[in-house]
Protein backbone atom coordinates (compact mmCIF):
# COMPACT_ATOMS: atom_id res chain seq x y z
CA UNK A 1 0.00 0.00 0.00
CA UNK A 2 1.80 3.41 -0.88
CA UNK A 3 0.46 5.73 1.37
CA UNK A 4 2.94 9.01 0.78
CA UNK A 5 6.17 9.81 -1.04
CA UNK A 6 8.36 9.11 1.92
CA UNK A 7 7.41 5.40 2.03
CA UNK A 8 6.52 2.85 -1.22
CA UNK A 9 4.93 0.38 1.46
CA UNK A 10 3.52 0.36 4.30
CA UNK A 11 2.56 -2.86 6.93
CA UNK A 12 -0.40 -1.91 8.88
CA UNK A 13 -2.22 -3.93 11.51
CA UNK A 14 -5.88 -3.41 12.59
CA UNK A 15 -6.10 -5.14 15.87
CA UNK A 16 -9.18 -7.38 16.08
CA UNK A 17 -8.65 -9.30 19.66
CA UNK A 18 -10.35 -8.87 22.89
CA UNK A 19 -8.72 -7.12 26.33
CA UNK A 20 -9.60 -8.17 29.73
CA UNK A 21 -12.44 -6.37 30.06
CA UNK A 22 -11.89 -4.13 32.74
CA UNK A 23 -8.77 -4.76 33.95
CA UNK A 24 -5.97 -1.83 32.66
CA UNK A 25 -2.79 -4.12 33.80
CA UNK A 26 -3.86 -7.04 32.05
CA UNK A 27 -5.46 -6.08 29.30
CA UNK A 28 -2.07 -3.44 28.86
CA UNK A 29 -0.35 -6.75 28.71
CA UNK A 30 -1.94 -7.99 26.27
CA UNK A 31 -1.62 -4.98 24.47
CA UNK A 32 2.08 -5.60 24.27
CA UNK A 33 1.86 -8.38 23.55
CA UNK A 34 -0.24 -8.20 20.44
CA UNK A 35 2.05 -4.99 19.54
CA UNK A 36 5.03 -7.48 19.34
CA UNK A 37 3.25 -9.69 17.43
CA UNK A 38 2.29 -7.39 14.79
CA UNK A 39 5.95 -6.24 14.75
CA UNK A 40 6.92 -9.70 13.35
CA UNK A 41 5.09 -9.28 11.09
CA UNK A 42 6.82 -6.08 9.75
CA UNK A 43 4.15 -3.53 11.12
CA UNK A 44 4.66 -0.31 10.62
CA UNK A 45 1.07 1.24 11.91
CA UNK A 46 -0.73 -0.82 14.53
CA UNK A 47 -4.23 0.30 14.81
CA UNK A 48 -6.48 -0.90 18.45
CA UNK A 49 -10.20 -0.02 18.18
CA UNK A 50 -12.58 2.40 20.23
CA UNK A 51 -11.62 2.50 24.18
CA UNK A 52 -9.74 -1.07 23.57
CA UNK A 53 -8.55 -0.04 27.37
CA UNK A 54 -9.56 -1.35 29.20
CA UNK A 55 -12.36 -2.37 26.91
CA UNK A 56 -15.90 -0.80 24.93
CA UNK A 57 -18.79 -0.30 27.65
CA UNK A 58 -21.51 -2.10 25.64
CA UNK A 59 -23.36 -2.71 28.62
CA UNK A 60 -24.68 0.18 27.84
CA UNK A 61 -26.32 -1.05 25.01
CA UNK A 62 -27.00 -4.78 26.62
CA UNK A 63 -27.75 -4.31 30.13
CA UNK A 64 -31.19 -2.91 31.69
CA UNK A 65 -31.37 0.03 34.07
CA UNK A 66 -28.33 1.44 33.46
CA UNK A 67 -29.75 4.57 33.57
CA UNK A 68 -31.49 4.30 37.20
CA UNK A 69 -31.14 7.36 39.78
CA UNK A 70 -28.76 5.63 42.67
CA UNK A 71 -27.91 2.05 40.80
CA UNK A 72 -25.53 0.35 42.73
CA UNK A 73 -24.42 -2.00 40.43
CA UNK A 74 -24.08 0.72 37.92
CA UNK A 75 -22.07 2.83 39.88
CA UNK A 76 -19.70 -0.06 41.35
CA UNK A 77 -19.33 -0.25 37.67
CA UNK A 78 -18.42 3.25 36.93
CA UNK A 79 -16.21 2.98 39.89
CA UNK A 80 -14.12 -0.46 38.81
CA UNK A 81 -13.27 1.88 34.89
CA UNK A 82 -12.76 5.00 36.19
CA UNK A 83 -9.83 2.79 38.62
CA UNK A 84 -8.89 1.10 35.05
CA UNK A 85 -8.74 4.22 32.80
CA UNK A 86 -5.67 5.63 31.22
CA UNK A 87 -3.97 8.98 32.77
CA UNK A 88 -2.06 10.95 30.15
CA UNK A 89 0.75 10.80 30.72
CA UNK A 90 1.26 7.74 33.19
CA UNK A 91 3.13 4.48 33.65
CA UNK A 92 1.06 3.12 31.40
CA UNK A 93 1.44 5.96 28.08
CA UNK A 94 5.25 5.23 28.69
CA UNK A 95 4.59 1.15 28.39
CA UNK A 96 3.15 2.00 25.05
CA UNK A 97 5.29 4.87 23.94
CA UNK A 98 7.98 2.30 24.53
CA UNK A 99 6.56 -0.76 23.07
CA UNK A 100 6.60 1.68 19.62
CA UNK A 101 9.80 2.78 19.43
CA UNK A 102 11.42 -0.72 20.80
CA UNK A 103 9.43 -1.92 17.49
CA UNK A 104 10.13 1.23 15.57
CA UNK A 105 6.28 1.23 14.61
CA UNK A 106 3.57 4.37 15.00
CA UNK A 107 0.83 3.07 17.31
CA UNK A 108 -2.61 4.10 17.53
CA UNK A 109 -4.36 2.46 20.85
CA UNK A 110 -8.66 3.59 22.11
CA UNK A 111 -8.84 4.42 25.51
CA UNK A 112 -11.06 5.31 27.97
CA UNK A 113 -9.02 8.53 29.43
CA UNK A 114 -9.44 10.00 32.83
CA UNK A 115 -8.75 13.46 33.40
CA UNK A 116 -8.45 14.05 37.44
CA UNK A 117 -9.56 17.67 38.38
CA UNK A 118 -9.33 17.91 41.59
CA UNK A 119 -10.43 15.74 45.03
CA UNK A 120 -13.17 13.41 44.23
CA UNK A 121 -13.83 15.39 40.39
CA UNK A 122 -12.54 13.01 37.71
CA UNK A 123 -14.08 13.25 33.55
CA UNK A 124 -13.68 10.07 31.49
CA UNK A 125 -13.07 10.74 27.60
CA UNK A 126 -13.27 8.50 24.71
CA UNK A 127 -9.89 9.09 23.08
CA UNK A 128 -7.31 8.33 20.80
CA UNK A 129 -3.50 7.91 21.25
CA UNK A 130 -1.63 7.90 18.80
CA UNK A 131 2.53 7.02 19.39
CA UNK A 132 4.96 7.44 17.31
CA UNK A 133 8.11 5.60 16.96
CA UNK A 134 10.69 7.49 18.56
CA UNK A 135 7.98 6.44 21.69
CA UNK A 136 6.65 10.33 21.64
CA UNK A 137 2.96 10.64 22.22
CA UNK A 138 1.83 13.01 18.98
CA UNK A 139 -1.25 13.16 19.41
CA UNK A 140 -4.52 12.74 21.82
CA UNK A 141 -7.99 13.35 20.44
CA UNK A 142 -11.19 13.04 22.44
CA UNK A 143 -14.47 12.48 20.88
CA UNK A 144 -16.24 15.51 20.27
CA UNK A 145 -20.02 13.61 20.97
CA UNK A 146 -20.49 10.95 23.01
CA UNK A 147 -23.28 9.04 21.21
CA UNK A 148 -27.07 8.76 23.06
CA UNK A 149 -26.23 6.55 25.80
CA UNK A 150 -22.38 7.07 25.88
CA UNK A 151 -22.81 10.17 27.64
CA UNK A 152 -23.24 8.70 30.98
CA UNK A 153 -19.72 7.78 31.32
CA UNK A 154 -17.48 10.30 28.92
CA UNK A 155 -17.73 13.75 28.65
CA UNK A 156 -17.61 16.19 25.41
CA UNK A 157 -14.53 16.66 23.79
CA UNK A 158 -12.88 19.40 22.37
CA UNK A 159 -11.55 19.91 18.75
CA UNK A 160 -7.35 20.32 20.13
CA UNK A 161 -6.50 16.93 18.79
CA UNK A 162 -8.84 17.48 15.50
CA UNK A 163 -5.34 17.14 13.37
CA UNK A 164 -3.24 15.20 11.41
CA UNK A 165 -0.07 13.98 12.58
CA UNK A 166 2.73 13.23 10.49
CA UNK A 167 4.39 9.59 11.02
CA UNK A 168 6.75 7.46 8.81
CA UNK A 169 4.05 6.17 6.97
CA UNK A 170 2.21 9.13 5.83
CA UNK A 171 -0.08 12.23 7.94
CA UNK A 172 -2.12 9.99 9.82
CA UNK A 173 -5.85 11.66 11.60
CA UNK A 174 -8.26 9.29 13.10
CA UNK A 175 -12.31 9.98 14.10
CA UNK A 176 -13.70 7.51 16.53
CA UNK A 177 -17.46 5.72 15.58
CA UNK A 178 -20.07 8.35 14.82
CA UNK A 179 -17.46 11.20 14.54
CA UNK A 180 -17.31 9.76 10.62
CA UNK A 181 -20.84 11.39 10.32
CA UNK A 182 -19.70 15.00 11.66
CA UNK A 183 -18.93 16.43 8.37
CA UNK A 184 -16.86 19.87 9.28
CA UNK A 185 -14.79 17.01 11.84
CA UNK A 186 -14.22 14.99 8.84
CA UNK A 187 -13.12 17.54 6.64
CA UNK A 188 -10.60 19.59 8.87
CA UNK A 189 -8.62 15.99 8.47
CA UNK A 190 -9.34 16.18 4.78
CA UNK A 191 -7.67 19.44 4.56
CA UNK A 192 -4.82 18.22 7.22
CA UNK A 193 -3.83 15.74 3.78
CA UNK A 194 -4.23 12.29 5.69
CA UNK A 195 -2.64 9.73 3.71
CA UNK A 196 -3.64 7.16 6.25
CA UNK A 197 -7.08 7.39 8.52
CA UNK A 198 -7.57 5.43 11.43
CA UNK A 199 -11.33 4.91 11.91
CA UNK A 200 -12.06 3.41 15.56
CA UNK A 201 -15.05 1.54 15.83
CA UNK A 202 -16.56 -0.59 18.72
CA UNK A 203 -16.80 -3.40 15.80
CA UNK A 204 -17.45 -2.44 12.23
CA UNK A 205 -20.59 -3.51 11.16
CA UNK A 206 -22.52 -2.84 8.10
CA UNK A 207 -23.38 1.05 8.13
CA UNK A 208 -19.48 1.18 10.06
CA UNK A 209 -18.19 -0.14 6.35
CA UNK A 210 -20.00 1.90 4.51
CA UNK A 211 -18.69 4.97 6.56
CA UNK A 212 -15.63 3.92 6.36
CA UNK A 213 -15.61 3.55 2.26
CA UNK A 214 -17.19 6.78 2.04
CA UNK A 215 -14.16 8.19 3.80
CA UNK A 216 -11.45 6.67 1.82
CA UNK A 217 -13.36 7.83 -1.51
CA UNK A 218 -13.88 11.14 -0.04
CA UNK A 219 -10.93 12.07 1.52
CA UNK A 220 -8.63 10.35 -1.20
CA UNK A 221 -6.92 8.46 1.63
CA UNK A 222 -6.44 5.01 3.07
CA UNK A 223 -8.75 4.01 5.91
CA UNK A 224 -7.68 1.60 8.50
CA UNK A 225 -11.14 0.50 10.13
CA UNK A 226 -10.32 -1.56 13.37
CA UNK A 227 -13.31 -3.56 15.55
CA UNK A 228 -13.38 -4.56 18.79
CA UNK A 229 -14.50 -7.90 20.21
CA UNK A 230 -16.51 -8.88 23.05
CA UNK A 231 -18.77 -11.93 24.07
CA UNK A 232 -21.60 -12.15 25.93
CA UNK A 233 -19.78 -13.77 28.93
CA UNK A 234 -17.42 -10.34 29.10
CA UNK A 235 -20.57 -8.21 30.26
CA UNK A 236 -20.53 -7.27 33.71
CA UNK A 237 -21.74 -10.09 35.78
CA UNK A 238 -23.80 -8.23 38.38
CA UNK A 239 -26.11 -6.14 35.60
CA UNK A 240 -29.14 -7.82 34.37
CA UNK A 241 -28.67 -8.51 30.80
CA UNK A 242 -31.32 -6.96 28.67
CA UNK A 243 -33.85 -9.14 26.65
CA UNK A 244 -32.56 -11.37 23.31
CA UNK A 245 -29.06 -9.80 24.46
CA UNK A 246 -27.30 -13.68 22.60
CA UNK A 247 -27.82 -16.98 22.97
CA UNK A 248 -25.11 -18.22 25.14
CA UNK A 249 -22.12 -16.59 26.53
CA UNK A 250 -19.89 -17.63 23.78
CA UNK A 251 -22.08 -15.19 21.39
CA UNK A 252 -20.33 -12.23 20.07
CA UNK A 253 -21.85 -8.76 21.23
CA UNK A 254 -19.43 -7.16 19.12
CA UNK A 255 -17.58 -9.20 16.13
CA UNK A 256 -14.51 -7.25 14.65
CA UNK A 257 -14.95 -6.69 11.19
CA UNK A 258 -11.85 -4.98 10.78
CA UNK A 259 -10.72 -3.78 7.53
CA UNK A 260 -8.15 -2.05 5.10
CA UNK A 261 -9.85 0.52 2.19
CA UNK A 262 -7.94 2.09 -0.35
CA UNK A 263 -8.92 5.79 -1.70
CA UNK A 264 -11.10 4.31 -4.40
CA UNK A 265 -13.64 2.89 -1.23
CA UNK A 266 -12.51 -0.62 -2.65
CA UNK A 267 -11.19 -3.12 0.02
CA UNK A 268 -7.63 -3.82 0.28
CA UNK A 269 -8.42 -6.06 3.43
CA UNK A 270 -11.05 -7.47 4.90
CA UNK A 271 -13.51 -7.26 6.00
CA UNK A 272 -12.34 -9.54 8.35
CA UNK A 273 -13.85 -12.11 10.76
CA UNK A 274 -10.91 -13.82 12.20
CA UNK A 275 -11.17 -13.21 16.04
CA UNK A 276 -8.87 -13.52 19.04
CA UNK A 277 -10.55 -13.78 22.13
Amino acid sequence: MPPSSTSSIAVVAAVQAAPIYLNLERSLNRALELIAEAAKRRAQLVVFPESWLPGYPAWLDNCRDVALWDNQPMKRLYAQLLENSVVVPSRVTEALGEAARKHHLTLVMGVHERVMEGAGRNTLYNSILTFGPTGELLNVHRKLVPTFNERLIWGQGDGAGLRVVETPVGRIGGLICWEHWMPMARQTLHLGGEDIHVALWPSVKEMYQVASRHYAFEGRCFVVAAGGIMRRSDLPADLELAANVANGDSEFILDGGSAVIGPDGQYVAGRSEERRV
